[in-house]
């Protein structure tokens, strides 16, 4: 059983809807594990409300907040200070207060290439195959290119990947109808679109011409092996599940909130994804 002291230090996560979000899960474990006088809640805010919502947080005491869907681009609106992770994103998941003053970041690229890492995987290897032109598709563009990685976009919607590939110079784009022919000169394939998730079409793309060594990546983890992992295990590519992504993107927020850094390991891969499986 929690009891919160006076003292406690209060954060969470705010989306319109949240009440999909892991993230409390995820925060609850480690405040637990660490033995945290604090607490990580969920916040749903209405995009109408979220600017004034946000400042009284901080007025409230929160320590700061991690911010989902719909609200990332007005976080980076509503920040005294942004870093250089959330100025290459171009939007906000991980929001500091401190002194009065809002501070910025995004971990969303920093959480993917975590995630290669801990599966093994070089991320600086490239070249790489990024499906989808988002706000997803662009942290983990940017935190590939910081790395000196050639990246190249494919999206369903060619005008959003051009307007991506000027946000970020340097990145190419190719037709959606083109994945396939581009797969054969990529190490890594990462799928950002909503395919594949649970209630959405899959991915179709031809495995077949893959490269040697290729790595296919997902961000997305319900479900935790998406139909584009599943054919690509058959055919023994390596594969990367999103729910890794997830779990590193947290640490950075919660060192910041509750003093603590924070371990990714099995232990809380398992707790996290207890609540994924079907009942």
């Amino acid at each position: 059983m929690t009891i919160l002291s006076g003292t406690a230090r209060i954060a969470g996560i705010t989306g319109w809807p949240v009440s999909h979000s892991r993230s409390p899960r995820l925060h609850g474990f480690w405040l637990e594990r660490y033995g945290i006088d604090g607490a990580y809640l969920p916040l749903p805010i209405e995009p109408a409300h979220f600017p004034a919502a946000i400042r009284g947080l901080m007025l409230s005491g929160f320590a700061g907040v991690n911010v989902t869907i719909p609200h990332k681009l007005a976080a980076f609106a509503a920040c005294d200070e942004v870093d250089p992770s959330a100025r290459r994103a171009g939007a906000v998941n991980t929001m500091v207060f401190r002194d009065g003053r809002i501070i910025g970041s995004n971990t969303d690229g920093w959480g993917f290439l975590q995630n290669l890492r801990a599966n093994g995987i070089d991320p600086a290897t490239g070249p790489a195959l990024i499906l989808g032109a988002g706000g997803a598709a662009r942290a983990v563009a940017a935190a590939l290119q910081d790395l000196g990685v050639r990246v190249t976009v494919a999206n369903r919607t060619r005008t959003r990947a051009e307007a991506l590939a000027h946000e970020l110079p340097g990145l190419s784009v190719v037709d959606w109808q083109a994945r396939d022919h581009a797969l054969r000169d990529n190490a890594l394939l990462v799928n950002t679109t909503s395919l594949g998730m649970a209630g959405h079409p899959p991915v179709e793309i031809d495995l077949d011409r893959a490269a040697s060594g290729l790595t296919v990546a997902e961000i997305v983890y319900v479900p935790l092996e998406t139909p584009l992992l599943a054919a690509a295990h058959t055919r023994g590519i390596r594969c990367v599940e999103g729910l890794g992504m997830l779990l590193y993107q947290a640490v950075p927020g919660f060192r910041a909130w509750f003093g603590r850094d924070p371990t990714v390991d099995e232990a809380l891969a398992r707790f996290v994804a207890a609540d994924l499986l079907p009942a």
